[in-house]
């Protein structure tokens, strides 16, 4: 039989929260959008929204900003870890949820659910390994092989690699922690940094443009050597800025130089690299597929 539940989802953002209630993205029930302030305001805020609705969900999906602790068998499962995010280091988001609401939860990272969500409903459909790599206010990666989302010890931090320095750039970095890595280079933050403007505010043929466009494609080269994913989908408030995605496709060829003999490369790179196909509510609505995978039995 189909499933009819109705499922909850959290997208616990650095710098909002969006919680939603429904079945996929044709069906969502209620949704709303509030600042990411201190642990206790924000989740509390989160379990009013879902106390208010007419039913409880069925399940709650978690996609959390991190560093987390998405291991289910680990003692600090659904915390949220050493994150720059001040105050919210060692906070407990999955425990306050479920001491809440007493629904089961599932939790990860927030581009997993995002890349969760691309892969049901979204870019990544017709293929089996989906890539997520948001570029906001950080950079981080998601990847779902064959429907589940990857994990390890804990999970993926795809934006906190080391990329060669675009020529001419001595731009120190905005990392906390890794000053030069990829977040600390390429986010949006860094870019207002290094000059002194808003990533919107820069006009299309500004030379930030092409820097950016040679840190993202030399971290997608990386991607592509190591994790060989079918399809690659870029999101985030940076990627809003559309042309930077013709400049990243022909950048990853060049780095690339034949080496990947694939069509989805050599010939196909305008459908491999690509924005999401569900916009920026990839995240929210990957959070009701986490709730979806649950056994509920």
């Amino acid at each position: 039989m189909p499933d009819t539940s109705l499922y909850g989802s959290i997208e616990a953002g650095g710098t909002k929260f969006v919680c939603a209630l429904g079945t996929g993205p044709d069906d969502v029930r209620a949704l709303t959008r509030f600042p990411t302030t201190t642990p206790y305001e924000t989740l509390d805020q989160a379990i009013a929204f879902f106390k208010e609705q007419p039913e409880l969900p069925a399940a709650l999906g978690v996609g959390s900003f991190g560093p987390v602790d998405p291991d289910p068998k680990s003692s600090t499962f659904g915390h949220i870890l050493s994150t720059p995010k001040p105050g919210w280091s060692n906070t407990d988001v999955r425990g306050r949820l479920h001491e809440a609401l007493g629904i089961p939860i599932a939790f990860d990272t927030d581009v997993n659910a995002a890349a969760l969500g691309e892969y049901r409903w979204g870019a990544g459909q017709d293929v089996e390994t989906v890539l997520y790599l948001t570029v906001g206010t950080g950079i981080g990666g998601g990847l779902v092989i064959n429907g589940q989302p990857l994990h390890g010890m804990p999970h993926p931090e795809m934006g906190h690699i080391f990329v060669p320095r675009a020529e001419g750039d001595s731009y120190a970095g905005k990392c906390p922690f890794h000053g030069d890595c990829l977040e600390g280079m390429a986010s949006g933050p860094a870019l207002q940094a290094r000059w002194e403007t808003p990533a919107q505010d820069l006009p299309e043929d500004h030379p930030a443009w092409a820097m950016e466009a040679h840190y993202l494609a030399y971290a997608l080269v990386n991607f592509i050597l190591t994790c060989s994913p079918q399809r690659l989908v870029l999101g985030g408030g940076v990627m809003h800025q559309m042309h930077l995605f013709p400049m990243i496709r022909e950048r990853v060829q060049t780095i690339l130089n034949g080496y990947v003999r694939h069509p989805a490369v050599l010939d196909e790179i305008d459908a491999y690299i690509v924005p999401p196909g569900l916009g920026d509510q990839a995240g929210v609505l990957g959070g009701i597929a986490l709730a979806q995978m649950l056994n509920l039995d």
